[in-house]
């Protein structure tokens, strides 16, 4: 085990036992109170400091960013974006230094908005995001595949926002694969790897160990995971494991990294666009 898997292991033990320890019932009991605290600064000094590995590698690592084809086809708006900030999310962790979340557009069905009160909820056929087909970024071999996990409702009102800050600290506890939902993972060569997150269920068109073309169909759009509506959540990272992995920056051909805000349309590869290629 790599001592970043490890030490995110031991965030998430650590903000249990905290939960734990605050628990309306209280199993251990602890004199003084803060005591009680301890847990929960020791996760959080440790997450500052895998960050800061996590800069420093970034820093180090030699070249620019690394160019693939876009992962989606047609009209699209980035959300999240590294062209923003960087970490994009706020976090490197799960490898999400430069993360990127894109929403589909339509005219012809416009994506819903957010709302104060109501709708509550929405359903994921609301969203022109849910089932859109998404490609390999480049020729690959599959190394993570997984889509079992449920499609959830839209969390884009002010109270279901609320119960998805919520939900989000038990899948913080659950690990990558309950952030992430369901996910693929490219080997791209090269010491890269492609992660596509909130995939729908079912939907994955490729297996583990299957090697992939350059814009082939890989699975498709869904809501599941850490997610408050239909969307794609794409990154590189220097290993096929989030939570042992450093993000690693992108720029997708055609169409480069789009700001936070901006839409874009996309053209996936074909078998002529078929490397990846690292930008100096």
């Amino acid at each position: 085990m790599s001592v970043r898997k490890a030490g995110a292991l031991a965030i998430r033990v650590l903000w249990a036992a905290f939960f734990a320890l605050m628990a309306p019932t209280r199993l251990i009991d602890l004199r003084p109170d803060w005591l009680r605290l301890l847990p929960a600064a020791g996760a959080i000094a440790l997450a500052i400091a895998l960050g800061r590995a996590a800069r420093r590698r970034i820093d180090a690592r030699k070249g620019g960013p690394v160019e693939t084809a876009p992962p989606v086809a047609g009209r699209w708006s980035a959300l999240n974006g590294p062209a923003d900030k960087v970490p994009s999310h706020g976090t490197h962790e799960c490898a999400q230094s430069f993360a990127i979340d894109i929403v589909a557009e339509s005219e012809e069905r416009p994506r819903p908005r957010f709302a104060w009160l109501w709708p509550l909820v929405r359903r994921n056929r609301d969203f022109p995001a849910f089932d859109a087909p998404l490609y390999a970024v480049a020729d690959a071999t599959v190394v993570r595949a997984t889509d079992s996990q449920r499609d959830h409702l839209s969390r884009n009102s002010m109270p279901a926002l609320i119960w998805f800050f919520a939900e989000g600290v038990v899948r913080m506890l659950g690990g990558a694969r309950r952030i992430l939902g369901n996910h693929l993972v490219l080997d791209l060569g090269d010491g890269t790897y492609a992660a596509y997150a909130h995939l729908r269920r079912g939907s994955l068109a490729v297996r583990e160990g299957e090697r992939v073309r350059a814009g082939q169909l890989v699975a498709r759009c869904g809501n599941s995971g850490n997610s408050t509506e239909p969307h794609l959540h794409f990154q590189l990272m220097d290993g096929p494991d989030p939570e042992a992995a450093t993000g690693v920056p992108f720029t997708w051909r055609g169409t480069g990294v789009p700001r936070n805000g901006e839409a874009f349309t996309a053209q996936p590869a074909g078998p002529q666009n078929a490397s990846v290629s690292s930008m100096s």
